[in-house]
């Protein structure tokens, strides 16, 4: 059954935290009934059609590489040890990310804040996901597995951008890929000019 989220400050549920206004939070969050396990959340949502889990693979397709290859921008999903999460954008002209073979993938790291938060957390946790993008285009590509970081190799030379040989570079031991449901990008209009703001 459902849970109740404690607001009394003595469960693991307990709210403890500030309100954004200055306020205790507690009293707004009365009333929240939290999902307390696996089968609840099944029941919820119900089974996946089988079409969803036939599509998972864990080599690239020819779909799988062209979608790479057009992609401009995706997001670097990891956690530390203690699973502390972390989601960077990665971005660069259409095709920076770097096949490998059906099985790896690379990543440049270009010049940005230096704060290294992803690179950090793939030392202490390998496990790493990525969220592949194309604008205008309703493909979404999830590609999840096993990340380390090199500080050069023989492929770097084709990672070059400007004269620019990347210094670091994320490399992924592909798990598993899978085209995601679009759907989000179609609630939110994300591609649609006539829903982004005037200003």
């Amino acid at each position: 059954m459902p849970h109740t989220i404690d607001t009394a400050g003595t469960g693991p549920d307990a709210v403890t935290e500030e309100g954004r206004d200055g306020r205790d939070s507690q009293d707004s969050r009365e009333g929240w009934v939290g999902l307390g396990s696996s089968a609840e959340l099944r029941e919820l949502l119900g089974e996946p059609w089988p079409i969803v889990i036939e599509k998972v693979h864990d080599r690239l397709a020819d779909q799988d590489r062209d979608i790479i290859a057009r992609s401009p921008f995706c997001l670097l999903a990891t956690s530390d040890s203690r699973g502390n999460c972390d989601v960077s954008p990665r971005g660069d002209t259409a095709g920076f990310t770097h096949v490998i073979d059906s099985g790896t993938l690379a990543l440049p790291d270009r010049p940005g804040n230096r704060r290294g938060d992803s690179f950090h957390n793939i030392l202490d946790n390998p496990h790493a996901g990525l969220l592949y993008l194309i604008p205008g285009s309703k493909e979404v590509l999830r590609v999840n597995g096993r990340a380390r970081i090199l500080s050069d190799a023989p492929f770097f030379d084709a990672m070059t951008v400007k004269g620019q040989r990347p210094a670091l570079a994320l490399v992924l031991e592909i798990d598993e890929i899978y085209l995601h449901c679009p759907a989000s990008l179609r609630r939110s209009g994300v591609w649609n000019p006539e829903s982004w703001p005037t200003d």
